[in-house]
């Protein structure tokens, strides 16, 4: 049995323009809203692997949507919001105005985050349980149909992939977080 983790391809936004926490907020609505870019080629073992699956599943975020039918288009994807990327806290204070590039402020949000500030987010906590929620379903699919693959998002894919490794899989610690690469977990019964 395989469960292969795909982190979807890149988001055609692209705007990296400094903006104030507030406007952050609304950036990461439209990254969440556009699609990906579609590659002239993508990595051959994602391609196989996407190829070989019986079930593709992905997270109900367009960019995943639309990066599980450009790998196969053939066959259906289960869209669920289980697998979506792990949130971002709000900042608490204005900042005075402070303009940073988005990247800047995921940095900053993601470092909160881990540290515990989940200000009108899921926790930390929450989310390594939604992971284990997510890994038991991606393990329950992979018994009824051998090979299962899971286009997700970077944080949330390593979150998973943590958490298949706990029920037995072998596989890597740390999934890819590259756009379109994948990283396969096997379990023998």
């Amino acid at each position: 049995m395989e469960i292969t983790l795909i982190r979807h391809g890149k988001s055609l936004w692209i705007e990296d323009k400094p903006v104030t926490c507030g406007a952050f907020k609304h950036w990461v609505e439209k990254y969440d809203n556009n699609g990906v870019f579609e590659e002239k080629s993508y990595p051959a073992e994602t391609v196989e692997k996407a190829s070989a699956a019986t079930v593709v599943v992905t997270s109900d975020l367009k960019r995943a949507i639309e990066s599980a039918k450009l790998l196969n288009s053939s066959l259906p994807a289960v869209s669920d919001p289980l697998f979506r990327e792990t949130e971002l806290p709000a900042p608490s204070v204005k900042l005075g105005g402070l303009r940073l590039n988005p990247s800047l402020w995921a940095v900053m949000l993601r470092c909160l985050w881990f540290s515990g500030y989940a200000r009108e987010c899921e926790s930390l906590k929450d989310a390594q349980i939604r992971a284990e929620k997510a890994a038991a379903f991606l393990d329950q699919c992979a018994k009824e149909n051998q090979n299962v693959v899971l286009v997700g998002h970077g944080f949330f894919n390593r979150f998973i992939g943590k958490e298949l490794k706990k029920r037995g899989w072998d596989g890597v610690k740390k999934p890819s977080s590259k756009h379109w690469h994948c990283t396969t977990y096997t379990f023998n019964r």
